[in-house]
């Protein structure tokens, strides 16, 4: 792929659209195999319990290490910038900043796990039999945090040069060896749900290994250039870095709490429900991380356009984004409408596991079109640095969620999934009422 981004003066390419996020698509998708891939497995041992605890494990680490993803938003919306703005160099620094602050965060979370993990499934709701298997898999699967942090430097370094290539192929082979050792280890070996756990930390650590050769291997001379420098990590350059990213972690905190209401929630409805529950937002994740190709290609592009400052080229590439986006949501949705029988029997451990979960299947139709228009903001707001306006809309969000839950609760689960595509609904609201005074700024 041409990494080199368009001038000011040309019109838009709607075919590096594509480009970007077809393959961030394929890459998400075969991200999802981590949360399905567990899913089904953990289903295979026939113990709704076990499966119950493999959500709030999943849920937990959404929480712990998901909040930290501004490292990766972050670091693609200022390295697409600094493309058109200052060159190499500077997205070479911007990497620098982004693995010193990622490891930082890392040594901290080991730091606090003996205080912070119990504090965590407990906040989660696990009870019983689901609290020790969440238990053991959380604990083994926390010492990967290193990795993930590292990892999401490299791959917003990668993504914000358009690199999408290199990063496919990397996280379809992490996935694959992801799904191929639980299989191994929890069905084969007979580890259970720790097999399951130590099959994710191998294989983070694995990618961890790949991101770094490829980077640090075609660019290690500009590497040490910035290493010798040493302004990369100077309080004046780490300053824009950690104001940028400290909006988008407290609203992906925000975001995350608001997943884990959900999954609290459910678990006080029993471990038939929080299996149930399990399923449909695995296929959630899975509609939001195929979309999300198209929130990657409105970082990068959106990105360029405003360190060209081509608000022109701007505007037209975020209304080719949407419009791409829809349509692809509505292709998803009509998939879901169509098979979703199948996909839910394929998954449940126990038939009242199934029996629950199919009541679900309109909502888990409504959730692409209902959540695709806030993804593609997202991308934008994080490619145009407009992190404070991001963080603002997703606390109003966040207050309307609240309130529906309280509101919504005597409907039982029917309740709880309509505060959630609400909350999705409410976040594209209040991104579009902010967009046009940004773009006047």
């Amino acid at each position: 792929m041409n990494t080199s981004p368009a001038p000011a003066t040309q019109g838009i390419n709607k075919r590096v659209i594509w480009a970007i996020a077809l393959p961030a698509m394929v890459t998400n998708v075969a991200t999802a195999l981590i949360g399905v891939g567990d899913m089904w497995i953990v289903g295979q041992l026939g113990d709704a319990p076990t499966q119950g605890a493999v959500d709030v494990g999943a849920k937990l680490f959404a929480v712990l290490f998901t909040v930290m993803n501004f490292l990766k938003t972050g670091t693609t919306g200022l390295v697409a910038q600094a493309g058109t703005r200052s060159g190499n160099s500077e997205q070479f620094g911007i990497l620098m900043r982004g693995l010193f602050v990622g490891l930082t965060i890392a040594a901290l979370l080991l730091f606090a796990r003996p205080i912070l993990l119990p504090a965590m499934l407990d906040a989660l709701g696990a009870q019983d039999a689901v609290h020790e298997a969440a238990d053991a898999y959380a604990g083994i699967r926390y010492w990967s945090a290193p990795a993930v942090m590292a990892n999401f430097a490299l791959v917003g370094f990668l993504v914000g040069r358009r690199q999408m290539t290199q990063v496919l192929v990397i996280e379809v082979a992490y996935n694959l060896l992801n799904v191929a050792l639980g299989l191994w280890l929890a069905l084969g070996l007979h580890w259970g749900i720790e097999g399951i756990a130590w099959a994710s930390v191998a294989a983070e650590c694995t990618k961890l290994a790949a991101c770094t050769m490829l980077v640090f291997g075609r660019n290690s001379g500009g590497l040490r250039v910035k290493l010798h420098q040493g302004a990369h990590l100077s309080l004046a350059a780490l300053k824009p870095f950690l104001l940028v990213n400290r909006d988008l972690f407290l609203r992906t905190v925000m975001l995350m709490v608001s997943i884990a209401a959900l999954t609290r929630l459910s678990a006080e409805r029993g471990p038939v429900v929080l299996a149930a529950n399990g399923i449909a937002y695995q296929l959630f994740i899975l509609s939001a991380l195929l979309l999300d190709g198209f929130e990657n290609a409105a970082q990068v592009l959106n990105g360029e356009r405003m360190g060209a400052e081509d608000r022109r080229g701007f505007r037209a590439y975020f209304r080719a984004i949407l419009l791409r986006g829809l349509g692809t949501a509505a292709l998803l949705a009509a998939v879901f409408a169509a098979l979703g029988h199948t996909i839910i029997a394929g998954f449940a451990a126990t038939p009242e596991v199934a029996v629950e979960a199919l009541a679900l299947l309109p909502w888990i139709v409504a959730m692409p079109l209902a959540g695709v228009t806030s993804f593609v903001f997202d991308g934008v707001f994080v490619g145009a640095s407009w992190t404070r306006a991001l963080l603002l809309s997703m606390a109003g969000a966040a207050m309307g969620y609240a309130a529906l839950l309280w509101l919504t609760w005597p409907l039982g689960n029917n309740g709880l999934w309509l505060s959630f595509i609400a909350f999705l609904l409410m976040r594209a609201g209040l991104q579009a009422v902010q967009m046009p005074r940004l773009l006047r700024s």
